[in-house]
């Protein structure tokens, strides 16, 4: 997520009332998660697992929960607590915008869209040309729509991510400051729910369509031409290359890497990154060729321990 303007070092602690190592003028640019940060990026970090894996990323600026030495060319905002701090910075550059209409005055809408009755069409969305939304679908603020799409009922676009810091009375969200784009060509059914990213962009890639009651998890990329059937459950952070084949009742861990033109088989649960252009299937994921000689050896128990059987008399 990027500022409308770049802030500087000191204005960004200012805004959340810390402490910082670097000069008053060092360029700020936005704020982002650790797996797409760039330069003149904030990236927070609040456990020392992941402090090396912060200071070493491509971000400029650390929020960080301890006095440590600051990397060459950077700077560190020090904080009690980067992830309720992380939360101020985004409802400061991203505050929630109540809606007053179906459709928002600040809606950009293509020619030849044709928008069906109680869809909701939040603040800034942008609707390409000779796009089909069907009834009671719901764009949240910010998404971005492109030419030739199709968005069945009841489909919700932007809601936010799940991701929640646990706290001794409970958990906290980390709110969402991100958007869903949806490129061209993409048709997405009934009832699919496409969540936002916390500082990026969940994306579907051109051509690719979507079945019925599917879940996108926050800050997935989806590539081009993939086809996704119904009661999928993607989790967040997952980078789906082109071509990809996901059938019904898949699901996915997050972070994980499903190469191109990878076909994955019903009820396969993606538990690690995969190669593309082979077939998998089942839990744990593996090649369907050997996960299938395997449940056919399975059924052929019985039929072993009678023939030891017979052999020990």
């Amino acid at each position: 997520m990027k500022f409308p303007k770049i802030q500087t070092l000191k204005q960004i602690a200012e805004i959340i009332n810390s402490n910082y190592v670097g000069a008053d003028d060092f360029p700020v640019h936005g704020m982002n998660e650790i797996h797409v940060v760039e330069p003149g990026d904030i990236v927070f970090v609040d456990h020392p697992k992941y402090y090396d894996k912060a200071l070493q990323s491509a971000a400029t600026i650390v929020l960080i929960n301890k006095e440590v030495e600051c990397p060459a060319g950077k700077a560190l905002l020090i904080s009690d607590d980067p992830f309720r701090d992380f939360n101020k910075l985004t409802t400061h550059f991203k505050p929630f915008q109540a809606s007053n209409s179906a459709i928002s005055d600040s809606a950009k809408i293509g020619t030849g869209t044709i928008i069906q009755p109680n869809c909701f069409i939040g603040n800034h969305v942008q609707i390409g040309a000779n796009c089909l939304i069907h009834p009671n679908v719901t764009i949240y603020d910010h998404c971005i729509i492109g030419n030739n799409v199709i968005i069945h009922s009841g489909t919700i676009l932007g809601a936010d991510a799940f991701y929640y810091k646990k706290r001794p009375e409970g958990f906290d969200q980390l709110i969402s400051g991100g958007r869903v784009v949806v490129e061209d060509n993409v048709g997405i059914g009934a009832l699919c729910t496409i969540d936002k990213g916390v500082t990026g962009d969940t994306t579907i890639g051109e051509g690719t369509k979507i079945d019925n009651q599917v879940h996108v998890g926050h800050d997935t990329i989806i590539g081009k031409k993939c086809l996704i059937a119904s009661q999928t459950g993607i989790a967040g952070c997952v980078i789906i290359e082109d071509e990809v084949t996901l059938w019904g009742q898949v699901g996915t861990t997050s972070g994980i890497t499903i190469g191109a033109k990878a076909v994955v088989m019903g009820q396969t649960g993606v538990t690690k990154s995969i190669e593309g252009g082979k077939t998998y299937f089942g839990t744990p994921i593996e090649e369907s060729r050997e996960k299938l000689k395997q449940l056919a050896n399975v059924k052929r128990i019985p039929e072993i321990l009678e023939k030891l059987k017979q052999n020990d008399k």
